[in-house]
């Protein structure tokens, strides 16, 4: 049995067909067929059912392309920390961001990562939270960026910095006659959230009403009148209709028109915010360039980003 081997089967997992996966392999069909035969010959096992249309696995074949993930996996790491020994701060690093970070926070260390490390090959995708968790666990990413506690022990939580929440408000509300606003001030609001999945989502819901969840649905059919996707489109909708959304403060970095500041009202008291943190798996290995990313961004923050717990500010929980 070889790693090649193994790789042959996770590329006919993917395709569920030996043509696609010889392609993607760049050997030909007889060639990738025959070295999967042979794999199947020396374990005594079919891994596909080659009589269905598309390719199907048969049960034992899944036991053994879900370990076989997991060898490789562990192969390229015995690659990484090869080279790591020549070079820690060379390679590639895969980065996944929430949606609601990535626009604001990448902008502001992205060419100061990028030119002081230019033997890091920085690979950055958005996701949601649940899969960004889930790429991290099956070794798809190195790292992410999230709003934590997450409270998964298989998991370490870098703690980069505590972000406040804002409120953007219509013209027309009356809040804006006030300089700060307080957590109680919007009971009753109408509220513009996006949608299921997004941890913003939860953590806005929670400082708007901060009751139980069965107390929240009830609440929901009066003070949400619509989810979006992104928090642009919520903005755009607020300035139009009524009522109000919450945004991160890094959001309001990009546009200080008067009109566009006019709309932002911070909280008074103890000020709601999300922790942010650099989150990896407790096996990770690359640990000089997650040095190097945390670096970067801690100096690219900001006046109005708190980098340590403050007794003025409430974390919101997701």
């Amino acid at each position: 049995m070889t790693l090649t081997q193994l790789e042959y089967v996770l590329a006919i997992h993917k395709h569920r067909n030996f043509k696609k996966a010889a392609e993607s392999c760049h050997i030909t069909q007889p060639t990738l067929s025959m070295q999967v035969q042979r794999l199947e010959e020396e374990l005594g096992l079919i891994i596909f059912d080659r009589g269905k249309v598309p390719l199907k696995v048969t049960l034992k074949g899944k036991l053994f392309i879900e370990q076989a993930k997991i060898v490789l996996g562990e192969a390229s790491k015995l690659k990484d920390i090869a080279s790591k020994t020549l070079n820690p701060l060379k390679g590639e690093l895969k980065v996944g961001v929430i949606p609601t970070l990535a626009p604001y926070l990448i902008p502001l260390f992205l060419d100061s990562f990028l030119n002081k490390y230019p033997s890091i090959d920085l690979v950055i995708n958005e996701h949601q939270t649940h899969e960004i968790i889930e790429l991290l666990e099956n070794d798809k990413l190195d790292v992410g960026l999230l709003v934590t506690p997450l409270e998964k022990d298989q998991f370490f939580e870098r703690v980069l910095f505590y972000e406040p929440f804002l409120a953007y408000l219509s013209s027309t509300n009356p809040l804006l006659k006030r300089k700060k606003i307080d957590q109680d001030d919007l009971s009753g609001q109408t509220l513009w959230v996006l949608t299921e999945g997004h941890c913003f989502r939860d953590q806005t819901l929670n400082i708007c009403s901060p009751d139980s969840k069965k107390e929240l649905k009830e609440e929901r059919g009066k003070n949400i009148t619509f989810e979006g996707g992104q928090l642009e489109t919520l903005k755009n909708l607020v300035k139009r209709n009524e009522g109000l959304t919450l945004v991160p403060f890094l959001s309001t970095l990009y546009d200080k028109s008067k009109q566009e500041s006019s709309l932002i009202r911070s909280f008074s008291g103890k000020v709601p915010t999300r922790e942010v943190s650099i989150v990896l798996s407790r096996f990770f290995h690359k640990e000089e360039m997650v040095d190097a990313l945390e670096e970067e961004i801690l100096k690219a923050l900001p006046e109005g980003i708190i980098s340590k717990k403050s007794k003025k500010i409430k974390v919101i929980d997701f």
